[in-house]
């Protein structure tokens, strides 16, 4: 069975930064992307952030310059390291292990307050 965890959520004040993890395990083989999305209080999901096995990244408007994507194939993982936090950045955070997988973790609250 195909599993997706997610932790590094937190409380952090506007400016600060995080480091989200994602590590994905079972039977896991071929190409496939990884992703974070997030989901803030009264909106849709949306992507945040997309990584495919060669490298190529792929990033929200409201976050490019700010957030940085990262995966590690050896380990099935992926990270979001985020800076310059602002309240706007509020919401549960999930990642996506990709097609043919499309398998989503459970979720990790950040919340950007003073």
């Amino acid at each position: 069975q195909v599993q997706v965890v997610e932790s590094g959520g937190g409380l952090v004040q506007p400016g600060g930064s995080l480091r989200l993890s994602c590590a994905a395990s079972g039977r896991i083989f071929g190409i496939y992307a990884m992703g974070w999305y997030r989901r803030a209080p009264g909106k849709e999901r949306e992507l945040v952030a997309s990584i495919y096995q060669n490298g190529m990244t792929n990033y929200a408007d409201s976050v490019k310059g700010r957030f940085t994507i990262s995966r590690d194939n050896q380990k099935i993982a992926v990270y979001l390291e985020m800076n310059s936090l602002q309240p706007e950045d509020t919401a549960v955070y999930y990642c996506k292990l990709g097609r043919p997988y499309d398998i989503w973790g459970q979720g990790t609250q950040v919340t950007v307050s003073s």
